[in-house]
């Protein structure tokens, strides 16, 4: 996960997924992980994309995440994934790998192709994504704009339940 919040609150086991509060009581974050090998550094997940679970949970009473079924890494993270790595792009996101028998699987989307919208909300980073994502439900539609090489291309794509 990316774009988390550092704290130094304790998080341990069974306390994680309280709330990290500003001392004027605003919630900013979910207590989420603990990093075991220092003392006292944890990290929270921003508020801002836990809010759609929030507003689901308050509805409806329930969280169907949806899914549209890829693995897929921001652009910081591919010189990571190998030393003599050609993936170069601008913008968007890059599609490493599609899950078998997911919602991605038998569409247009290919893997190594860059996703740069959805729905014309532009992604730069997997939260980008996960944020919109947790905006939706199982079946819903949605329009991603790809990048292969240098063809451009939209593709309709119908949400999966994760």
């Amino acid at each position: 996960m990316t774009d988390l919040i550092q704290t130094d609150a304790t998080i341990n086991p069974g306390n994680s997924g309280g709330p990290l509060i500003y001392p004027n009581g605003e919630v900013i974050g979910i207590n989420t992980v603990k990093i075991s090998s220092a003392e006292g550094i944890g990290f929270a997940v921003p508020i801002n994309i836990i809010k759609p679970i929030i507003e689901g949970f308050k509805n409806t009473g329930g969280f169907e995440e949806a899914t549209i079924g890829i693995y897929a890494y921001d652009k910081q993270v591919i010189p990571y994934l190998s030393s003599n790595s050609t993936i170069n792009f601008e913008k968007g996101i890059y599609v490493a790998q599609i899950t078998k028998n997911g919602p991605a699987d038998n569409t247009e989307l290919k893997e190594a192709d860059i996703i740069t919208s959805i729905d014309n909300t532009a992604l730069n980073t997997m939260n980008d994504l996960r944020q919109y994502i947790y905006t939706k439900k199982p079946n819903d539609e949605v329009i991603l704009k790809v990048t292969r090489g240098k063809i451009n291309k939209e593709i309709k794509l119908v949400l999966g339940k994760k």
